[in-house]
């Protein structure tokens, strides 16, 4: 298909902005499947501190003791072999909420995995819906950023929740001055992360959709390399690429930068915090001041605990600082993943899974179909029916419907309206799969698995194909002479796009794969389209013999030499 220099230079829109509400259920969707996981992730990541904050005790009570003070309560080889056991203690406790945290991220992105993809592998390529790169890159880049989300962010936000709240009150419990000032230094911290994380979010927005638009042109410009050349767009298209990644570099100093400022922010405060808990204590120590408490001066004891604990009140939120842009970039996928849903176009019939074929002895009946297309025109079809064993041309100009009436019969596109009736059950949902083990599908673009040709050419055989079958099937589709020339001959590999074997060529493999199927339906959509006279000649014959051996053949054509080597053809109206 030929693109023009414009189309090939011009880059695609951004999608629109989304919704911050769908963005946060989209999110909490997400993380469902390891909601067992995490509560056991978080209840681990507040048992560690809590660990610690008992060694924080017996450091303070040991240090007191040492230095002679009435208030020291330990001695040291107990409060040293105490110390060591709890922190054995507390490393396997962290250990273990680390896996669990691990084990949560990973089923997370596997869900979305599977959820995107399962959506994906039923969506009608015959209607309108998201570029192939942008799903790949959602699948694979994109949704790896939810496993930091689920690994760090959400333990950190457990711990944030709690043990602030366990500091302060140890802090007012010791004096009422130490309190305050975690009081007031506190929620500081959280106000200007949630200030700078509003633009976090948008900037990991303009950053992954950036990443979107910049795979999706690689793939597209990858497929029309020979387009390009003609077109003599290679200048046009590396100053587009440059474009891109400029933008795209742009956008991730952005998201660096918002990152930096929100960990300056916090470890300012957390400092300041630090600091005037670090002045109150030594001046109360000195008894420079003698307020603050509940009664007796403040002693080494309290002093020292105070001065261990403060760091650890603002420990976790610094993890959350740390991991807020996880969140930004969370919030900006699971919007996307919404947004995909929102667009995934139209769904085949049925769930595209193995099934036991149905059966198919006297025909397939058309009646009242109708498709309405994604330009929002509806297209009808007239009401015919066909035999089995008989072979039709599907005729009528450009935009008539000849290919969406082939899909529509293979069950790739749900109908508007009417019903397709194979021996008088109706083609649906339920019956679909079954249906489509009958068929054979000839595109007008075969494409190849990353595979041997033989494997390709067996694709979907059942056992029991033996050389000699392969010989004759590709002699009855004209294609022996192909596999005679390639190197490697059924060993070879083609890659997707049948490197080494032109498009006629490609199609005659396509239908000796049909004749080893044994498929008693062939649908065939413009086999002829783009061929020379005699190349089309060879794929014509080949689908005459396959008419002649029994096989129900359907070909969508402008070809009127095959349309009149078929038993009958349909005249298809033009769009309605």
């Amino acid at each position: 298909m030929a693109i023009s220099t414009d189309s090939i230079a011009a880059g695609q829109n951004p999608p629109d902005k989304i919704p911050a509400d769908d963005a946060k259920v989209g999110l909490d969707t997400a993380v469902a499947p390891a909601a067992r996981d995490l509560k056991i992730a978080g209840f681990l990541a507040v048992c560690g501190p809590l660990l610690w904050y008992v060694q924080a005790v017996l450091i303070a009570g040991l240090i007191s003791g040492l230095a002679g003070g009435p208030d020291g309560f330990l001695s040291p080889i107990p409060a040293i072999a105490a110390f060591v056991v709890l922190g054995l203690i507390r490393s396997a406790i962290d250990w273990l909420a680390g896996g669990a945290a691990f084990r949560a991220a990973d089923k997370v992105m596997a869900s979305e995995r599977e959820r995107l993809l399962a959506a994906h592998s039923i969506r009608s390529e015959f209607a309108p819906g998201p570029v192939s790169a942008e799903v790949a890159s959602l699948a694979s880049e994109k949704i790896a950023t939810l496993g930091p989300f689920v690994s760090r962010y959400l333990p950190a936000m457990v711990r944030t929740r709690i043990l602030p709240l366990v500091v302060i009150a140890i802090a007012f419990a010791n004096s009422w001055v130490a309190g305050i000032i975690l009081l007031v230094t506190g929620p500081l911290i959280p106000l200007f992360m949630a200030l700078v994380g509003m633009k976090a979010r948008d900037a990991s927005e303009e950053q992954l959709r950036e990443v979107g638009t910049m795979n999706a042109m690689l793939s597209e410009r990858l497929r029309a390399l020979t387009d390009i050349r003609l077109l003599d767009a290679a200048t046009a298209t590396i100053g587009r690429f440059e474009a891109v990644a400029d933008d795209l570099r742009a956008r991730t100093m952005r998201v660096l930068a918002i990152a930096f400022l929100s960990s300056t922010v916090l470890e300012l405060f957390a400092a300041i915090g630090v600091a005037l808990m670090a002045v109150y204590v030594g001046f109360a120590l000195l008894g420079e001041i003698g307020f603050g408490t509940w009664g007796a001066p403040l002693n080494m004891f309290q002093g020292i605990l105070l001065l261990l604990l403060a760091p650890e009140f603002y420990a976790p939120l610094r993890e959350l600082a740390a991991a807020w842009h996880d969140k930004a970039a969370a919030l900006a996928v699971a919007g996307e993943l919404s947004q995909h849903e929102g667009r995934s176009g139209a769904e085949i019939l049925g769930r595209g899974e193995p099934s036991d074929p149905l059966g198919f002895h006297r025909s397939v009946a058309i009646t009242g179909l109708g498709v309405t297309h994604f330009g929002g025109f509806e297209i009808g079809f007239p009401d015919f029916s066909i035999r089995k064993g008989e072979s039709i041309a599907l005729v009528g100009p450009s935009g008539s419907g000849k290919s969406s009436l082939l899909a529509l019969i293979a069950g790739l596109l749900p109908s508007g309206r009417g019903d397709i009736l194979i021996d008088g059950t109706a083609l649906d949902h339920s019956t679909a799969d079954a249906w489509r083990q009958n068929l054979s599908w000839i595109s007008q673009n075969p494409r190849f698995l990353d595979a041997t040709l033989q494997e390709n050419l067996l694709l979907g055989v059942r056992d029991g194909v033996s050389s000699l079958d392969i010989t004759q099937a590709l002699k009855a589709a004209n294609a022996e002479g192909i596999v005679d020339r390639l190197q490697g001959g059924l060993e070879a590999k083609l890659g997707e796009t049948g490197h080494g074997v032109s498009g006629g060529e490609a199609r005659r493999l396509m239908i000796a794969a049909a004749i080893l199927r044994g498929a008693p339906v062939v649908l065939a959509d413009e086999p002829t389209a783009d061929l020379d006279a005699a190349t089309a000649r060879a794929v014509t014959d080949s689908l005459v013999g396959l008419a002649a051996g029994g096989t129900t053949v359907i070909v969508a054509t402008h070809d009127m030499e095959l349309a009149a080597r078929m038993d009958r053809s349909i005249e298809i109206g033009a769009a309605q």
